[in-house]
């Protein structure tokens, strides 16, 4: 992508930070925040978002997940294990979220004079992290990563490991791009939960999609990959700089009397939709 045309230079970056807001703040309210966030920057209410959040010790399953035929005995383990667990309202499948795993979303109005097609969301993520990273001698690659959980054509990885998964979402002409990285801590651990997971509540049975023959070893963090202790807050300093770098001006913010109405309509929307499915959140 070009420099000149990158979606990472806004005159402005509206920075919602919500990574050290501990095990009190749920998964299930980052995917209302990103909506509320989508629906005021397509409006233009607000510049372009750029969003930091942090959730302990959660699964975040994909909507396919909840059509495997014995999801009770892999819900059962995922608690044993001291999980808690979601049904997030993208695409994707199951992930791992935990304190060694930062996520970041940055949000983008879409109009009609000025389209962002889906291929270019995920590029803008990509150079992002790219950049973020540039000062280590290592080629970050956007490939699927066969044997990984929440396999995609832009897996991010570095020597064939993956450490990062996009998505993306659309509400109302605002345009979410997120992206986990799994920073600190065993990239394999993390895949083999979800790999013990899907044993469980897949079976022997025949699916009606294809689940993920998950192989542990294929899955790194950054730190085990770049050799260096990173902590979640040294790369949150990262982001900012980039961020900060690609803009005029960014501010800290939080949700406007409007938002926090908008919010919580989204939030009930969540619960809906994890009661529809058999998870009770409340």
């Amino acid at each position: 992508m070009a420099e000149e045309t990158s979606l990472l230079k806004q005159d402005k970056w509206r920075i919602i930070d919500q990574s050290s807001l501990g095990p009190n703040f749920k998964a299930i309210q980052s995917f209302a925040m990103d909506d509320t966030l989508c629906q005021s920057v397509g409006a233009d209410l607000s510049p372009a978002a750029a969003r930091a959040w942090v959730h302990h010790s959660t699964i975040v399953l994909g909507i396919q997940d909840t059509r495997l035929p014995f999801l009770e005995k892999g819900l059962v383990y995922l608690a044993d294990q001291g999980y808690d667990y979601i049904v997030r309202n993208s695409g994707g499948l199951a992930v791992v979220l935990d304190e060694g795993v930062l996520n970041l979303s940055l949000i983008f109005q879409e109009t009609e004079r000025k389209k962002i097609d889906i291929n270019r969301g995920y590029e803008t993520m990509f150079q992002l992290i790219k950049y973020m990273f540039k000062d280590f001698p290592l080629d970050i690659e956007a490939r699927e990563i066969t044997g990984s959980y929440c396999p995609g054509s832009y897996d991010l990885s570095i020597h064939g490991k993956k450490f990062a998964g996009i998505s993306q979402r659309r509400i109302r002409n605002g345009v979410a791009v997120q992206i986990y990285l799994s920073v600190e801590g065993s990239g394999s651990a993390r895949a083999q939960l979800i790999h013990d997971f899907y044993r469980l509540a897949k079976g022997d049975a025949q699916t009606k999609f294809e689940v993920p023959d998950i192989r542990p070893e294929v899955m790194a963090s950054l730190s085990e990959l770049l050799q260096v202790p990173l902590t979640v807050q040294d790369v949150m300093l990262r982001f900012l700089k980039t961020l900060q770098e690609h803009s005029s001006h960014i501010y800290n913010s939080g949700l406007a009397s409007e938002e926090t109405t908008q919010f919580e309509g989204y939030l009930k929307r969540m619960i809906d939709r994890n009661e529809k499915f058999g998870l009770d959140l409340t």
